[in-house]
């Protein structure tokens, strides 16, 4: 038999005996909301046992732990804290709808308790109604409801403010969501969720009214705004309005009435003469990012010398048409101005030479970020002429500076600059992490902070971008990181590598130029480790690791055309200096016939050397080239010029090319130039030889080639904001000739137009120049002129695909003499293309360019579709 015994409230006990007093069983209950409540005998008891039932995906013995009820510990009845603590407990995890404590019984002293819970259900299935499969796949991810997660109030709540800003990042500010909760009939204790969607319509920025800006204009204050945009519109030009009114005034009134936009109901044709089209980015509205956009305007106030300016009051309403209006109302307040600069606490330069530095005058404009800029407080990439970089690049790691207002007189604002110099820190120790794969002594030998030597914040930066530049490392994840030793003025740097595939397959077909189809297989291992190919267990999988690059070629039409190239660098000779030596060898063979392919052909074969060092004047990032190269062309019955189709040919010439290279990465530069002047020329055979060029054959000619050649080539990168940057890129070629009576060689001219992928004249002695946009329309110029300006965008900069979108503007031409030349008659394009960098293939690429001077009525091509033309790009970048 046994003794129940229930509760009521706390406090009050309703005791029932139903048989002996020995046998019970006692309730001890926590009220929905967290009160407790005990009906039992008044008594000392130690806990015997605890006995967790109704889990069904939780741990019991992890339920009794959270309880803080323990076997052994001591309760007392009716009222025990304890108890109601560990109810208390077990609400907190918010996983139970109900909670109660079981006296199961007694024996003498000891009681045995039971942990009652109910669990609350889980989720089996969620689903989205009213919405696309794409936005139902997306919003699977975003909401954070995963299969058995305990559903609560909060957890809906907080899946339903995830939707909610999904939508408003969209620019749907008033979606509306439903959620709908039922039981799954298959599983027990599960529900399925189902969020009704209705995203409504689009939240557009009709206008952004801003009030109390009387010194500054509205554009220029809108400016500034990158995510907060109004709706494109026809605007009208001021000194039109009254011939507008004049015309319609019903329609200027509508005009004027919705802010420039015009209702069906204007009499457009009316307005078009009037009207110019201005046409910004998305307008439509996000919350969080018109937060972001606000503080753009005191920036522009601050960048004007308005420091006390603030934003007032700010409004969005929504117009009928579902479109919102901004009210924005500022407080100018005066405009401020630099007064009196001085300088305290500094001894390495005077206050003439920081005065200089920071380029302040009396009387000029106030500007915050200036000042900060100047002294070098804000964080600058490239270095620069700035105070802190000044002290920082002679060993002052430790320099500090606080720029205090003095005094404010009127609208003027007195400086005076404190200065802690601090001693000059000295590297110490010099660590690289990350290099997996590349031997230590690569990177060490591009870094420029050497042990022993003073800190330069200039030298870690030049360290980090050539460490970048060697193409085995993620230049987004090389990082440097000083750690200062202040007790002994030293410094200990860290730079910190990401490996990634630097290797290359390239794989490329080609069309045209004669050949039709064609295809290119290639290898190149640009860290390749020489002195390890002798050693297997060294290899991952190829012997990798020293830096060195190794090169294999081949391309093919079948019988018609074959070529094979090899090349080999070793960048350090002797491992002590930046002197590359480059050795390459070439063999090349095309034919007029596929039947009979030895009846028409012609042969090259060929190799060269080249050496490169590192010059130190004017700086340290122009590098000189020499080499000397030997190709022998043999040609059977193949028309290369007239009167010259059979014979041989010899190519022996010397190549100097200085270079200046300061990008800031390879792959994606942001900063930085590229820019290289080569001189290619033959020993002058005909000067040298009593010779009667006039009347000797061509073969006897072109026995051995002669002639001079000049190469520029220039590319400029400059970041325009945040990833977007512009480059410009200029190239000029030039061939001459030392005798008029030979004139210009047959190889080594140039051929413009075309996306460079024409098989045929890469070993023929021909520069591809591509021009997008064009067919190939100069074969054999002999001087050329180019000018590229693109605008590029990355999408990803990861290391394992680089991808950027780019638009471009591109001008040339190719003249077959310099009599001919005109520098200002040059065919021009534009269009749009992408670029996708993957390791193991190299650069791939698609433009689409319209030609202008494709026009031709003539002809029939008369619109943009037959004007434009694809151009492809496969594992290089076309001249």
């Amino acid at each position: 038999m046994r003794l129940r015994v229930s509760l009521v409230n706390i406090g009050l006990v309703s005791l029932s005996i139903l048989a002996c007093p020995q046998l019970g069983m006692a309730q001890l209950r926590a009220p929905q909301g967290g009160g407790t409540g005990v009906t039992a005998r008044n008594s000392d008891y130690i806990i015997g046992g605890i006995n967790v039932t109704g889990v069904q995906y939780l741990d019991a013995d992890l339920l009794q732990t959270v309880s803080g009820l323990s076997v052994g510990s001591k309760v007392k009845l009716p009222n025990d804290p304890g108890i109601a603590r560990a109810i208390r407990n077990l609400w907190r995890q918010d996983l139970f709808s109900d909670v109660q404590v079981l006296v199961d019984k007694y024996i003498d002293d000891r009681i045995f308790l039971t942990i009652q819970v109910e669990e609350r259900p889980r989720l089996s299935k969620k689903n989205f109604s009213g919405i696309k499969k794409s936005e139902s796949e997306e919003l699977d991810k975003k909401t954070g409801l995963v299969r058995s997660k305990v559903v609560t109030e909060a957890v809906k709540k907080e899946a339903v403010e995830r939707i909610r800003k999904y939508y408003a990042d969209k620019g749907y500010g008033s979606a509306r969501i439903n959620v709908i909760e039922r039981p799954d009939p298959e599983v027990k204790n599960s529900v399925i969720l189902t969020f009704e969607i209705d995203r409504g319509t689009k939240t557009k920025i009709n206008h952004i009214n801003i009030a109390g800006n009387e010194q500054v204009t509205d554009a220029r204050l809108k400016k500034g705004f990158r995510n907060t945009r109004e709706m494109a519109r026809l605007t009208l030009h001021p000194a039109d309005e009254a011939s507008v009114y004049e015309t319609d005034p019903h329609s200027f009134k509508q005009y004027v009435r919705q802010g420039g936009l015009l209702s069906p109901s204007n009499t457009l044709e009316a307005l078009d003469p009037y009207f110019r089209y201005q046409f910004w980015r998305s307008s439509k509205f996000n919350p969080e990012k018109f937060a972001e956009d606000r503080e753009s305007i005191l920036a522009a106030y601050n960048a004007l010398g308005y420091r006390d300016a603030s934003i007032v009051a700010d409004t969005t309403y929504l117009l009928p048409n579902g479109n919102m209006n901004i009210d924005l109302k500022v407080a100018e307040g005066q405009r401020y101005y630099f007064g009196d600069i001085s300088w305290k606490g500094n001894t390495k330069y005077t206050s003439e030479q920081l005065s200089q530095l920071l380029s302040i005058k009396r009387g000029d404009v106030y500007n915050q970020e200036l000042l900060d800029r100047r002294l070098g407080r804000i964080p600058s990439a490239e270095g620069g002429e700035d105070v802190t970089s000044a002290y920082m690049d002679d060993g002052y790691l430790f320099f500090q500076i606080e720029p205090v207002e003095k005094s404010i007189i009127g609208d003027t604002i007195n400086y005076e600059m404190r200065i802690t110099e601090g001693t000059q820190a000295t590297v110490k120790n010099v660590t690289i992490t990350g290099n997996d794969r590349t031997n230590e002594h690569v990177i060490r030998r591009e870094i420029r902070t050497l042990p022993g030597s003073k800190f330069s914040r200039t030298d870690i930066i030049r360290s980090q971008r050539e460490i970048s530049a060697l193409g085995f490392f993620d230049p987004e994840k090389t990082v440097p990181i000083p750690k200062p030793n202040p007790e002994d003025g030293t410094v200990d740097i860290e730079y910190q590598v990401a490996e990634k595939s630097s290797d290359q397959l390239q794989l490329s077909l080609g069309f045209g130029g004669g050949v039709s189809l064609y295809g290119n297989i290639g290898i190149q291992f640009n860290n390749f480790s020489l002195r390890n190919v002798f050693k297997p267990k060294l290899w991952d999988p190829l012997p990798v690791g020293d830096g060195q690059k190794l090169s294999l070629n081949f391309q093919s039409n079948g019988v018609l055309y074959n070529s094979l190239n090899f090349s080999f660098t070793e960048p350090w000779l002797g491992g002590r200096k930046p002197n590359a030596l480059t050795t390459s060898l070439i063999y090349s063979r095309f034919s007029n016939y596929s039947a009979y392919p030895d009846s028409s052909y012609l042969r090259v074969i060929g190799g060269g050397l080249s050496l490169s060092r590192r010059l130190k004047w004017p700086d340290d990032n122009f590098v000189l080239t020499t080499g000397v190269n030997y190709q022998r062309y043999n040609l059977k019955n193949y028309n290369l010029l007239e009167g010259f189709n059979s014979g041989t040919a010899n190519n022996l010439y010397f190549r100097v090319t200085l270079a200046r290279y300061s990008v800031d990465q390879p792959l994606y530069p942001r900063s930085g130039s590229d820019i290289n002047f080569t001189f290619q020329f033959t020993p002058p055979y005909s000067l040298l030889s009593d010779k009667d060029y006039k009347g000797i054959s061509s073969q006897e000619k072109y026995k051995f080639v002669e002639y001079h050649r000049y190469r520029f080539n220039a590319n400029w990168y400059q970041r325009v904001a945040g990833n977007l940057v512009l480059k410009f890129g200029a190239k000029y070629g030039f061939l001459g000739y030392y005798n008029s009576d030979i004139g210009y060689s047959p190889f080594e001219r140039f051929q413009v137009g075309g996306d460079g992928l024409t098989g045929q004249n890469f070993f023929i002695g021909r520069d591809i120049i591509a021009h997008r946009g064009y067919e190939v329309y100069a074969q054999n110029a002999t001087i050329f002129n180019k000018y590229q300006m693109e605008l590029r965008y990355p999408f990803s900069l990861s290391p394992t695909s680089t991808i950027y979108g780019l638009a471009f503007f591109d001008m040339a031409n190719g003249w077959s003499t310099f009599k001919d030349y005109n520098p200002f008659r040059l065919r021009r394009s534009a269009g749009v293309g992408v670029r996708l960098f993957l390791p193991m293939f190299g650069l791939l690429g698609l433009d689409y360019g319209i030609g202008f001077d494709n026009y031709n009525p003539a002809t029939g091509i008369t619109n943009l579709k037959d004007m434009g033309r694809f151009n492809f790009m496969l594992g290089f970048e076309p001249e």
